[in-house]
């Protein structure tokens, strides 16, 4: 692993062994942050943050460019028709970002990278059951409404699937699973309610579909069906649905990719580079990380029909549905599911959109933005809410330009193709560069979907929490002019609330996980769980009219994006306070000791390297004030050597939090704090 000592902060020791059993992972830990805390002192010799200043004039001058018209022009061109990774559409979004960031005097340009990406050639669904007389075969179709203005380009969704499903054909009786957890399969065996060869039928809104499917084959099923209950997506009964209300239709189904890994599947570990070594088709979806039994999405009115033909025990009442609903029953059977899928799994092209704003001072060091572009349909939230956020960003940037303004550093808009595969255009541009940004990349801050309703849920890595407050602190609240977005998160049920990237949502995944890169990722909603996500429904008009109707919170969104990297790209020291790192393992520690009660494993050793951390970022803090004053009275240059050396120690910090062996058993991820582990 990356090891500190007192002669550098980024200074190798011997490889350790695979952090194997639990007691020997948290030694690993606790020599780590002992030495992390210990060097900190000494090492970094100044501030991890500046002191307050007024805001400068091209950050006011940035903020009071935002154009809710450009949002929403960006927007409406970027979703006329769906735009699946691979497909002739989606390079024609790839086109459309190239022109537009290109048309800002940014040098602009295309990485392409041949991957695995899965389409469905045949699937079908049908129902049967004793007594029932005939067989209900469902049209697994999401229907358009009256007077859709996007009914024709409806016509060109690709049909309802999830990707990497395995091909094949199943009949047999269904198994209602509930949310498709472990505990929900364990609960099933507990009532000794049998999957082996049955199919799992599970709904979604605890877990993603590929664990659901993982689950599922793990229980023994021979297939699975996932659906959407109106109870998460559908809203009160009578309340109405898409285009009258925010709420997921009947017909309306939710798809994604049953893909566990990240990346090309074909490239596992290394870079889908041109002329690389590859596993084969085969091999590739052969592995762990694929379904390996086939798998189906239908929508809730579907469902309702399987439901009302299940028999068996009645589910527990946290297992059942909407009160208008039928009466929701374990199974097995007798309602038996016909499902059949034929995909195809084969290589295709994607292309990364990349624009540059070159740094003055340090043009070696990046602040990187990046959204992803695919879209399993009209993409109108996920992700392009965030591409016409970064678009309108960008254009401001440009005019900042035309005042004179550069930054330190160098700023990077990254546009991402095939996130919803796998983090794939993200997690190749990383491995192929890995060496690259582990030494030149000082944050990445990463948006992909910026808008589907109101409230503001932000993710960083803890260096970055203090930045992020004081930079909501400066931009008004879409939904109240009267206050900053601070002033509404701090009155919000869960004030300051910052989740953590320890999960592969988005293509921050590469960057925090693989590499050890200071990262954020924000959300004006939600989050995922919005009722049209992944439909045909998430679109110009459901965003227009209930995402963010005056386009107030996509500006919010690029001006919290755009002024966290201003900060990050114009200060002479980099904005980064660690004490927020100490005070978060901390409270993780207590978790880990929860878990290690009445065992011989002691956590001591973890609480002592914690707080010594904790007591060096307080004193390099401290110590920030004296080099703030150092530079104010101009008696130390901002070029000078020793701040370059600070703020690569400040960037570095987080990558000794990474082992160059990786997670056990998961030797990709290599952040030992966030990452998909337990």
């Amino acid at each position: 692993m990356s090891h500190l000592d007192a002669a550098s902060l980024l200074a190798p020791s011997p490889p350790l062994a695979k952090p194997h059993p639990r007691s020997r992972f948290l030694c690993l830990i606790s020599s780590m942050l002992a030495v992390l805390g210990a060097s900190l002192a000494g090492l970094l010799l100044f501030a991890l943050h500046p002191a307050p200043n007024p805001v400068p004039n091209y950050a006011s001058l940035f903020l009071s460019l935002g154009s809710n018209d450009t949002a929403a022009s960006h927007l409406r061109a970027l979703t006329l028709h769906p735009h699946v990774a691979g497909t002739k559409a989606n390079a024609l979004t790839a086109r459309y970002v190239f022109d537009a960031l290109s048309a800002l005097s940014f040098p602009t340009h295309i990485t392409p990278y041949s991957v695995l990406l899965s389409y469905p050639v045949h699937r079908s669904l049908s129902l049967s059951a004793p007594g029932r007389g005939v067989v209900t075969s469902f049209s697994l179709k999401q229907e358009t409404y009256p007077n859709d203005p996007y009914a024709a380009a409806a016509a060109e969704t690709i049909p309802t699937f999830y990707a990497y499903s395995a091909s094949g054909s199943v009949s047999a009786e269904a198994v209602y699973a509930n949310y498709g957890r472990e505990e929900d399969f364990s609960y099933l065996a507990s009532r000794g309610v049998d999957v082996a060869g049955k199919v799992a039928f599970a709904r979604y809104g605890r877990i993603h579909c590929e664990d659901i499917a993982h689950n599922a084959r793990a229980a023994g099923a021979a297939a699975a069906v996932v659906y959407t209950d109106p109870l998460q997506y559908g809203g009160a009964p009578g309340e109405g649905w898409f285009p009258d209300s925010r709420w997921l239709p009947p017909s309306g189904v939710q798809v994604g990719s049953l893909f566990r890994g990240v990346g090309d599947p074909t490239t596992p570990m290394w870079a889908s580079s041109e002329g690389c070594e590859r596993v084969s088709l085969e091999e590739a979806m052969n592995t762990d990380d694929m379904p390996l039994i086939p798998a189906l999405p239908v929508s809730a009115q579907d469902a309702m029909e399987i439901h009302r033909a299940m028999g068996g025990a009645v589910a527990p009442e946290d297992w059942q549905g909407r009160e208008d609903g039928p009466v929701y029953r374990l199974g097995p059977g007798p309602a038996v599911l016909n499902l059949t899928y034929l995909g195809n799994d084969s290589m295709a092209t994607i292309e990364n959109v990349f624009a540059i704003i070159e740094g003055a001072e340090e043009p070696d060091r990046y602040v990187i933005l990046g959204n992803h572009r695919d879209a399993w349909t009209f993409g109108a939230s996920d992700p392009n809410s965030g591409t016409a956020a970064m678009i309108e960003l960008a254009k401001r940037f440009s005019m900042l330009q035309k005042q004179g303004w550069r930054p330190r550093r160098t700023i990077i808009f990254c546009s991402w193709d095939a996130e919803e595969y796998g983090l794939t255009g993200s997690t190749e541009w990383v491995e192929e560069n890995r060496e690259m940004l582990y030494s030149r990349a000082v944050a990445y801050l990463n948006i992909d979907v910026s808008v589907v309703g109101p409230g503001f849920l932000p993710s960083t890595t803890p260096q970055l929490d203090e930045l992020l407050q004081q930079v909501t602190k400066v931009v008004q609240d879409p939904d109240n002019s009267s206050q900053t977005v601070y002033d509404s998160w701090i009155k919000s049920s869960t004030p300051l609330r910052v989740l953590r990237l320890g999960d592969g949502g988005s293509d921050y995944s590469a960057f925090v996980q693989h590499v050890g890169i200071p990262s954020m990722n924000i959300i004006f909603g939600e989050g995922p769980g919005y009722p049209v996500y992944h439909s045909l429904y998430d679109d110009y008009v459901w965003m227009a009219k209930f995402g963010d109707p005056a386009f107030r919170r996509h500006v919010a969104a690029a001006s919290i994006w755009g002024m966290m990297a201003l900060r990050l790209a114009n200060e002479d020291i980099l904005p980064f306070n660690y004490m927020s790192y100490a005070i978060e393992l901390e409270a993780y520690t207590k978790t880990v000791e929860n878990e290690v009660k009445g065992t011989t494993v002691t956590c001591s050793p973890l609480y002592n390297s914690i707080r010594t951390l904790g007591a060096a970022a307080t004193k390099v803090n401290n110590e920030q004030k004296e080099l703030q004053k150092l530079l104010l009275s101009k008696q130390l240059n901002k070029d000078s050597l020793k701040i370059r050396q600070l703020n690569d120690r400040l960037m570095q910090t987080e990558r000794a939090f990474t082992s160059r062996e990786g997670i056990f058993k998961l030797e990709w991820f290599k952040h030992l704090v966030y990452g998909p582990s337990d």
